[in-house]
């Protein structure tokens, strides 16, 4: 049901030039909507310190705009990974169901890099050029992107990389039933 499609070597640089150009531009074409406001309660403040230990890894400030344009356009460069891959599915329903799906596919997909050495980030900001990547790649107008993710050997010196986002402990974030 997902449709992974991996990209590398010169259809990776293309790729990453027409997406710095179009954020640039401000042409976003997502398939699904996705609101960084919608976030509430503890999901809200859960995001919001990731982006602030992240940002504080590389030494960007809040305020510090243009190191955070910089720092968003990373992704755009697949964070110099050699590898991508774009995680596509048709629509059924809701989508719900199927996007889950897609959700379990990456995180195998991302336990298998990391068993053989490999590193690899899922990309929500991928999504928001979904169209722009479908042209790209050419892919099929029923194919909905969700996000993509780099891969390729992690650069334990890249800022970003040194980043230490608190976990809750699992009794905070699951209920057990006995």
């Amino acid at each position: 049901m997902c449709y992974p499609l991996p990209v590398s070597g010169q259809k990776l640089v293309e790729l990453s030039q027409v997406l710095h150009a179009k954020n640039t531009a401000g042409e976003f074409t997502p398939d699904f909507s996705f609101d960084m406001d919608a976030f509430y309660g503890t999901y809200g403040d859960r995001k919001n310190a990731q982006g602030k230990a992240y940002y504080e890894a590389m030494n960007i400030m809040r305020e510090d705009e243009e190191g955070r344009r910089q720092a968003t356009a990373l992704n755009f460069s697949f964070f110099n990974a050699p590898q991508a891959v774009f995680l596509f599915m048709p629509v059924f329903g809701d989508s719900v169901r199927t996007a889950g799906d897609v959700g379990m596919y990456a995180q195998t997909f991302l336990l298998s890099l990391a068993a053989r050495g490999l590193g690899g980030i899922p990309q929500t900001s991928l999504g928001f050029f979904a169209q722009t990547i479908r042209e790209v790649l050419g892919i099929s107008e029923e194919m909905k992107m969700l996000f993509g993710m780099s891969f390729g050997y992690p650069d334990a010196n890249a800022p970003g990389n040194r980043t230490q986002v608190d976990r809750v402990p699992i009794a905070e974030s699951v209920t057990f039933h006995s």
